[in-house]
């Protein structure tokens, strides 16, 4: 067996374990294995805790604060792995009775112009859970994700996503157009957007640095004409969620394109900001993410 079926095996095999236990032990484990990340992944812990710091602020206390902080933001991180591999199997049912969305109001009248929506979330609680409660009320998530070795492993990633209501699209050169075409279909895409992977985003203010974030929502806003929202689902108390959609961000044309996308991903930046404080330990980012923090690349003269 080489490593990537290896690591296939063993993600499947741990997802079914996970699903077949009560939500009281897998949570329980979840809480361990964040404690265990905790300790052993140091250089990682050391990230957490400086993007903590800037969330925090004036709030963030002495070191001994922030390594509390820290280690809530590893067992949130634990749990949001936990929950993703009990979801597929979890019902409609029981994700509808699990889940509160407040401002659902906003999504329906973006869904009634005929243009599509656009949601731009933060790496907040469990997106997914917010996707599988929208397609419990008919609503179908088109979103895009990074691809993952082994090609079976994130195969299997986007077919579990799939049968709970997700639409799943590899982030390559065609998925702008596949995004394009959900949304000239009067659908729903959801954008994780407060990490620039590619690291071509737009600069924005964010928690008082600079960072940069993807041009991707607002362009595609406005190609489009689509609706643009901000939300985010959050994990807890016990196994329910909450979540929250906010009203919509204005897309109106005032400038050259360049100058609306990079005052339409401020307001993204802003509004995300908010969305983050109101849990900051469910926040996971465990990049570094600032300008100031990420690595200076070798310029060969």
């Amino acid at each position: 067996m080489d490593k990537g079926q290896a690591v296939f095996r063993t993600y499947t095999t741990l997802g079914r374990c996970i699903s077949a236990l009560p939500d009281s032990v897998a949570l329980g484990m979840g809480r361990v294995a964040g404690d265990v990340m905790f300790h052993v992944r140091r250089d990682q812990r050391a990230v957490v805790t400086a993007n903590l710091q800037r969330v925090l602020g004036p709030d963030a206390g002495d070191p001994s604060d922030l390594d509390r902080w820290a280690r809530r933001s590893f067992r949130e991180y634990a749990r949001y792995w936990v929950e993703g591999a009990r979801l597929p199997s979890t019902s409609s049912e029981d994700v509808a009775r699990l889940v509160a969305l407040d401002g659902l109001d906003h999504l329906y009248a973006g869904l009634a112009q005929g243009k599509g929506v656009i949601m731009a979330l933060p790496h907040v609680g469990s997106w997914e859970y917010g996707a599988a409660f929208l397609a419990t009320k008919g609503i179908h998530m088109t979103s895009v994700a990074e691809r993952i070795e082994p090609p079976a492993l994130f195969d299997y990633f986007v077919e579990q996503r799939a049968a709970m209501g997700l639409n799943i699209v590899p982030l390559d050169r065609h998925a702008g157009g596949l995004l394009l075409s959900a949304l000239r279909a009067g659908g729903l895409v959801g954008l994780l957007c407060d990490r620039d992977i590619e690291g071509t985003g737009i600069e924005v203010d964010f928690f008082g640095e600079r960072t940069t974030m993807p041009a991707g929502p607002a362009t595609l806003a406005l190609r489009s004409g689509a609706t643009l929202l901000t939300g985010a689902v959050f994990s807890g108390p016990g196994p329910n969620h909450r979540g929250i959609i906010e009203a919509p961000i204005d897309t109106t044309r005032t400038s050259t394109l360049r100058e609306d996308v990079a005052r339409m991903t401020q307001e993204i930046a802003t509004r995300l900001e908010g969305l983050i404080r109101r849990a900051p330990e469910q926040w996971h980012v465990f990049q570094p993410l600032w300008l100031a923090d990420r690595p200076v690349e070798d310029v060969t003269v």
